[in-house]
């Protein structure tokens, strides 16, 4: 299998190092209480918490929409509910990839019924044309076309997450 390299990892840790920053900004004061989107958003999460200043709780949830397969089904399930609360808490989601927006829109709903004091959306990837829902994302890490990505978290069925870089994978 052939992947050619779209997002190096220098500059990944160069955009969430900004991310971080911004992030921190706008919670300066505050705890914020990270929510990882499992499993893909791990890497991104752990690398984007050493950025943020202000006080960081975290959480993770997995929700999916995929299986095995490269497009979404449009079905959302929690596969792994939180641990705690977050009534009263400022909660980030944090996500590795946004294309449809639905398993994001159905979470997000999800999320709001627990009454956090506020809630944001940061993503590492974000693919508006595939986007099928409006899904406001606060925080975005890089802005890619349509195209099947793996690494830094993201699979192609469980393997390739560990890639230190986002690749495409090229068709031999």
């Amino acid at each position: 299998m052939n992947i050619k390299v779209m997002i190096s990892e220098e500059e990944l840790s160069k955009r969430i190092a900004e991310l971080g920053a911004e992030i921190s900004k706008d919670y300066e004061g505050k705890t914020v209480h990270l929510i990882c989107i499992l499993k893909g958003s791990v890497f991104f999460t752990c690398e984007l918490a050493k950025h943020i200043v202000p006080t960081v709780t975290m959480d993770f949830m997995s929700v999916s929409s995929y299986g095995n397969a490269q497009e979404s089904t449009g079905r959302v399930r929690i596969v792994k509910d939180l641990d705690e609360h977050i009534e009263d808490k400022d909660v980030l989601v944090i996500e590795d990839i946004i294309d449809s927006g639905r398993t994001l829109e159905n979470l997000l709903d999800v999320l709001a019924v627990r009454k956090p004091k506020s809630i944001k959306l940061c993503t590492l990837l974000d693919k508006p044309d595939r986007r099928v829902t409006d899904v406001k994302v606060d925080y975005t890490g890089f802005v890619i076309p349509d195209e099947f990505v793996v690494g830094y978290g993201l699979d192609y069925s469980q393997t390739l997450r560990n890639l230190p870089y986002i690749g495409v994978v090229v068709e031999e």
